[in-house]
């Protein structure tokens, strides 16, 4: 199963305010241990929204563009994981080792294939599988 570690924003991460060296080497640590347990595929930290935009569809073909920032700090992500284990407890558990002092986190697992059984054709099957395959070279 792979899993989306959300990690929260918060006023520091929305002012731009960066961690410290130090945190910054606990958290290389951290990485550096899911990684030579071969749980982290990918990982990075976010710019504050003020960098950002959203785009609304209305569902009649129109969007509409907002520049960020937003006001709503509890609910922007200011990093990310993305791992992969063999279940949501395994997860909770790795996440409980991170190097975090205060904030929260979010976990969410990832679709597989699985979810969309009956659902998805075998065209758009084998076109998802080609593009896997593309970027995993």
């Amino acid at each position: 199963m792979r899993f989306m570690v959300i990690v929260k924003a918060n006023e520091d991460t929305e002012n731009g305010v960066l961690p410290t060296a130090a945190e910054l080497t606990a958290m290389g640590d951290y990485n550096e241990e899911l990684v030579k347990a071969g749980v982290m595929l990918a990982g990075d930290g976010l710019y504050p929204s003020a960098k950002g935009a959203r785009v609304a569809f209305d569902g009649k073909g129109a969007t509409t563009v907002t520049d960020g920032p937003f006001a709503e700090t509890k609910e922007l992500i200011a990093g990310f994981w993305i791992w992969e284990l063999p279940s949501l407890q395994d997860a909770v558990e790795w996440l409980k080792k991170a190097p975090f002092q205060t904030g929260e986190v979010e976990i969410r697992q990832i679709h597989g294939p699985e979810a969309f059984e009956g659902v998805v054709t075998p065209e758009t099957q084998a076109q998802e599988e080609r593009l896997r395959e593309q970027l995993g070279q």
